[in-house]
């Protein structure tokens, strides 16, 4: 075998051992001396230096491991910092809990449970993918009808809506689209 396949052959080890790879194994392997062996080690750890890769072989105490090169610590930094997701508002579990117990439901059915306008939160929810549009109501304007999704399911470890816990009497806080009425204010008020 030739040193050029040694060390390919050493390359693919070590990155499939993932830690140090110890000489000493690697010589029984190729039925080489421990110290032939090192050798091919070393020269293999001068053509990363020398043609400046990404990677590097790193000497321990007569153990060689695959690594990154050092000069690219910040970049390797930038790209494996966890992105820290948002958590869901107060506001966005409200009407995800609206729409999970009553799907399909409406805007205006989500806005009068919860007493407030909804749009923003049922933009974010759509946006993170826990809630679709499900189609049209046959009602006063044809409103939206909304429901959860697949996504919402695995966040919540869910297999199904049924196994949504119980609460009591969820059928009297939705009210039909035709007893729902957006409050219109007679006149502005501004503060003086």
């Amino acid at each position: 075998m030739t040193k050029e396949k040694i060390k390919s052959v050493l390359e693919s080890l070590m990155f499939v051992m993932g830690e140090p790879l110890e000489a000493k194994t690697a010589a029984e392997l190729f039925e080489m001396p421990t110290a032939d062996i090192v050798k091919i080690f070393r020269e293999l750890a001068a053509d990363y230096e020398e043609r400046g890769s990404g990677l590097c072989v790193r000497e321990m105490d007569k153990a060689f491991q695959l690594c990154t090169n050092p000069e690219n610590d910040d970049y390797i930094r930038i790209l494996c910092t966890p992105v820290r997701e948002k958590k869901l508002s107060q506001s966005s579990l409200e009407v995800l809990a609206i729409i999970a117990y009553k799907q399909p439901v409406t805007k205006s059915q989500i806005d009068a449970i919860r007493g407030i306008r909804s749009d923003r939160v049922l933009e974010s929810l759509m946006k993170r993918g826990l809630i679709k549009e499900l189609g049209r109501s046959d009602g006063v304007g044809r409103p939206y009808l909304y429901g959860t999704t697949r996504q919402f399911l695995e966040l919540f470890g869910f297999e199904s809506l049924s196994e949504l816990p119980e609460i009591e009497d969820a059928d009297s806080l939705v009210l039909e689209d035709e007893d729902f009425e957006e409050p219109v204010p007679d006149q502005l008020t501004m503060p003086v």
